[in-house]
């Protein structure tokens, strides 16, 4: 019978009647090596997918007929791009066994994507009938099959990889997590004298990544000859051939929402701008919600989520950091949310339901000490998030003794806020954060406070990094203003909010105070490992 593998890979057993009928050792190889997916059927026990079989064709008629094109392979997450990379290059290095040629990988980092690319290239070796007797360890990043060699290379910035030539192979493995300048510089070159083949595999991301750039460049050669060099594939293309990766996707869009950058990237290959508003008129739509705000209920679960500004309302950089430089910019924001968990499953993700707003500026911590204690008693909340950065640490200190177990610290620096952002985002674009219909009252402080949020929101900027860490910096720019008063826009209600994504490592379904668990990291899941 027919096995799976973890990636959702049909193995298959050897038939008998195939052996059979290949009486000759050489009518076999002969065969297998003109066939790629033949190979890697019948040596390595694995049967490829149509998409998968598309991208070996290609590129072996490119080596083999020494083409020297350049590929774009863009596959959904957890659709088999990192296992046909191993099959590629195993099948690769037996066919060029018998000349000296030299394959290239090259990835963003040594440790422990290079390290994890090599993994992958050995297990499938060790399977494969062809290659299980002949591969070899060549030194600490090489391997060999008869004289052909592998070397699998670090393009992180310091990496010292001049020299190198691939004369068979360029692979750029998570091409849109290395440097233009680094590949321009040091990569480009080594195949500069060779017809070698390149491959950019990877995942879309910016307009600005190396691999939309060959992207561009791909598609343009393929108006001009018309061979195929682009294989870009989607959620949808995948599920045609693997009906269970459906599944796997709707947890993801429910979980991220469709409009999500990671959705949009890993799963449907779309680019992202990589800078902009962070929450367009689209966005903001998902987060207006159609109920009334309600006074306490008995059954119902709160929070409360507390921006601090200091005394003097100093402005937090777009780094997270404080600076006292505007004195007349940010204010003490505190927001009351309702936790809804729907669903009798225990499965269901929260939704956040704004019940009510307060904001201080200028406030003394000390006064706010017991006004927002009072707040929180009164409204019987399980958890008070606190920005504990800075001057917020005394105020999140005496809280927490004043409330013990209630009380979760968050402090702000440059990677916090870029996760902070980021799931964040997961809560507006999968519609979990549902803002409550007032009625339109001359003076009423809550709609005014309503419609402050909603201009900070579009006033909001956000600028992402191509590395591999995908640092999100975010913030309402100093320059904003109000588009009616003209008053100088402040981003503490927009990061009071954003509060809400520590409350998603909560599990609020147990009585008593709510308590961390291990929730999906959205950065863990954009970390380049698909």
């Amino acid at each position: 019978m027919a096995g799976i593998q973890a990636d959702g890979e049909e193995v298959l057993p050897q038939p008998k009647e195939s052996r059979d009928s290949m009486t000759s050792p050489l009518i076999l190889i002969k065969t297998l090596m003109r066939e790629p997916q033949a190979f890697a059927r019948f040596a390595s026990g694995i049967k490829l997918r149509r998409y998968q079989q598309g991208v070996m064709e290609s590129v072996f008629h490119s080596v083999l007929n020494e083409r020297g094109l350049s590929f774009v392979v863009m596959f959904p997450r957890q659709s088999g791009k990192n296992e046909l990379q191993a099959h590629l290059e195993v099948f690769l290095m037996a066919l060029l066994s018998q000349e000296t040629s030299e394959l290239i990988k090259v990835t963003p980092t040594k440790d422990p994507q290079a390290k994890t690319g090599m993994h992958r290239f050995e297990k499938v070796a060790r399977k494969n009938i062809m290659v299980k007797y002949l591969w070899q360890k060549d030194g600490n990043n090489a391997y060999k099959v008869g004289q052909s060699r592998l070397t699998f290379l670090s393009a992180a910035t310091g990496s010292n990889i001049v020299g190198a030539t691939a004369s068979g192979l360029l692979e750029v493995d998570e091409a849109q997590q290395v440097s233009i300048e680094k590949y321009d510089r040091d990569i480009a070159p080594m195949s500069a004298s060779t017809c070698a083949t390149h491959v950019f595999w990877g995942t879309a991301w910016t307009s600005t990544t190396l691999l939309a750039r060959e992207l561009r460049a791909a598609e343009e050669a393929e108006k001009k000859d018309g061979i195929r060099r682009v294989f870009r594939l989607t959620a949808e293309d995948v599920v045609k051939e693997v009906e269970a990766y459906q599944k796997h996707v709707e947890e993801k869009v429910a979980r991220f929402g469709r409009t999500h950058p990671m959705v949009r990237t890993q799963y449907y290959s779309e680019e992202v701008d990589g800078e902009g508003g962070m929450f367009p008129t689209e966005r903001q739509a998902l987060m207006k919600g159609h109920s009334t705000p309600s006074d306490l209920q008995p059954n119902s679960l709160y929070a409360l989520l507390l921006d601090v500004a200091g005394e003097d309302e100093g402005v937090r950089g777009i780094d997270g950091s404080m600076s006292m430089a505007n004195p007349s910019r940010d204010a003490t924001a505190l927001t009351l949310v309702e936790i809804r968990l729907d669903g009798e499953d225990g499965k269901a993700l929260p939704v956040y339901l704004p019940v009510k707003r307060w904001q201080w500026i200028g406030a003394n911590h000390v006064s706010l000490q017991t006004t927002i204690r009072d707040i929180a008693v009164a409204w019987k909340v399980r958890v008070l998030v606190v920005d504990a950065t800075g001057v917020g640490a005394g105020l999140a200190s005496f809280l927490d003794r004043a409330l013990p177990g209630r009380v979760t610290p968050f402090t702000f620096n440059s990677t916090s806020k870029s996760a902070l952002g980021w799931e964040f985002l997961a809560i507006v674009d999968s519609g979990r954060w549902q803002e409550p219909v007032f009625a339109e009252l001359p003076g009423d402080e809550q709609v005014r406070y309503q419609n402050e949020f909603f201009a900070q929101l579009s006033a909001c900027q956000y600028e992402v990094s191509n590395d591999t860490k995908r640092t999100m910096k975010w913030s309402v720019p100093d320059s904003a203003r109000h588009p009616v008063s003209g008053e100088p826009l402040h981003d503490d209600w927009v990061t009071s909010a954003a509060l809400s994504a520590v409350l998603e490592k909560m599990d609020f379904r147990s009585a008593g105070a709510a308590f961390v668990v291990e929730a999906p990291d959205p950065l863990r899941d954009m970390d380049g490992k698909f």
